[in-house]
């Protein structure tokens, strides 16, 4: 329920899980007993149900969630289409470009200049088609002030939100949850929310069209380790039965394009839920990082907090994956990420310090691009000092949180971003200074004889 003028922020209490079968309810007695659809609900509410999945999907794939509400969701005006600024699906849009890319951070709005959320979302990159439901896109989002009497749904697929600078206090048809950098939080296909921020707030999205993202498996790890499903957190049952007589905005993204309806009621009037289908957080200081303790320089993969599959197994249509701090303590390698031509898209982005790959240039707020097959890798400074140092034990990313999106697709970047003033076009000449240390004349060095 929404809280009265002056009343002291109760903390917000979570659901601990990931996949889980979950329940909540915000007055006592307000699901039903052994069955999702009684004659009459408890408390004169409507049952609603969200599908995530078909209803014929396999039991391990197949979520959904039922809502008790006070008014259903269809008790709306009809949908016209809404301003969309720079966000679009449109990937084909502008002509392809392999180049490494490189944006400066993307500058927060002025004070003078309100902007939320939605309004502040840009696309960056993607690819495919949301209306054959394959895909990705990624997005900024800069705002600055809070989605007032407007919230949104994504027709499209699952939103991964990863905060760069402020909290974000997002409210849902589940209930609320704050999630601030160092967080991320997934919305997924169909659910409704409203975001409102504490201040300029930065950060990035992540978009996937086909199904949802899960947990990676583990194969040898085991059982434990990388993300565990006990640190995601679900929100609790809350509700908002106000009428609101100048009416509250619904803003649906359809087949990239998109549309707002006006109803006079909050769509956050849920009493009760039940189901698996469901909105979560993460505090990304809680993965379980596994690295190498004996030589060379691992894949990423290891660093895999969530994935979206394709229909290709091993292969993902997106993965979120994490450099959190960690030791570094292999012997006789190049420790820092390797030269690397790839298969899959590369995006990064910064959360905070600096990334041990890049001596400058890559700040908090930024974002780099590196394209299907593009070569990328560390820059000069970084193959020097790497190849040269001393190799003792080493606490890595220390104070330092970047990411990636990593995806089987060939993403194509937006005319906005492309003509972006922080595009750094001289991106390319970090690796310039790399020389030859080819030498013909090279022999192995004769290995010491074993006293044992």
């Amino acid at each position: 329920m929404a809280g009265k003028a002056g009343e002291a922020k109760a903390p917000l209490k979570y659901l601990a899980g990931f996949g889980n079968e979950f329940q909540s309810e915000a007055l006592p007695n307000s699901l039903p007993e052994g069955q999702n659809t009684p004659q009459k609900c408890p408390y004169g509410l409507y049952a609603e149900q969200l599908s995530g999945s078909s209803f014929t999907s396999p039991r391990s794939k197949n979520v959904r969630t039922w809502f008790y509400r006070i008014r259903p969701a269809v008790l709306h005006e009809p949908f016209s289409h809404a301003e969309a600024g720079n966000f679009t699906s449109n990937w084909s849009a502008h002509p392809a470009n392999p180049n490494q890319l490189r944006w400066a951070p993307f500058p927060l709005p002025s004070k003078d200049h309100r902007v939320d959320f939605i309004e502040g979302l840009s696309s960056l990159c993607g690819a495919g088609d949301p209306c054959t439901r394959n895909g990705i896109g990624i997005y900024m989002y800069c705002c600055n002030t809070n989605m007032e009497s407007m919230c949104f749904y994504n027709s499209d697929g699952d939103f991964l939100i990863v905060p760069q600078q402020g909290m974000l206090t997002i409210t849902t048809e589940f209930g609320v949850m704050e999630v601030g950098p160092g967080e991320i939080c997934v919305i997924q296909h169909g659910m409704r929310f409203s975001v409102a921020v504490d201040g300029a707030s930065r950060g990035y999205v992540l978009e996937v069209y086909d199904g949802h993202f899960q947990l990676p498996d583990l194969g040898p790890i085991g059982a434990n380790g990388l993300a565990n499903p006990r640190d995601f957190l679900t929100p609790t049952a809350a509700f908002n039965s106000e009428i609101i007589s100048g009416g509250f905005v619904v803003i649906s993204k359809f087949q990239g394009q998109l549309f707002s309806a006006k109803q006079f009621h909050s769509p956050f009037d849920v009493v009760a839920w039940h189901g698996n289908y469901v909105p979560y957080k993460y505090d990304m200081a809680k993965f379980n990082v596994i690295n190498s303790v004996s030589f060379d320089h691992v894949d990423p993969s290891i660093f895999t907090v969530l994935t979206c599959p394709s229909q290709t197994p091993g292969v993902a249509i997106a993965d979120f994956v994490i450099f959190p701090p960690r030791w570094s303590v292999q012997e006789n390698t190049f420790r820092p990420p390797y030269y690397h031509r790839n298969c899959m898209s590369e995006f990064m982005g910064l959360i905070k310090g600096t990334y041990e790959a890049k001596s400058g240039g890559f700040t908090p707020g930024c974002a780099q691009l590196h394209s299907m097959m593009t070569p990328h890798g560390p820059d000069a400074k970084c193959f020097d000092k790497a190849s040269n140092g001393e190799l003792l034990p080493e606490k890595i990313a220390v104070g330092t949180l970047a990411f990636m999106f990593e995806s089987s697709l060939s993403m194509r970047v937006t005319q906005w971003a492309q003509e972006h003033p922080g595009l750094d076009k001289d991106y390319y000449q970090c690796w310039e200074p790399l020389e030859s240390h080819f030498d013909p004349d090279w022999k192995p060095e004769e290995k010491k004889k074993s006293t044992a």
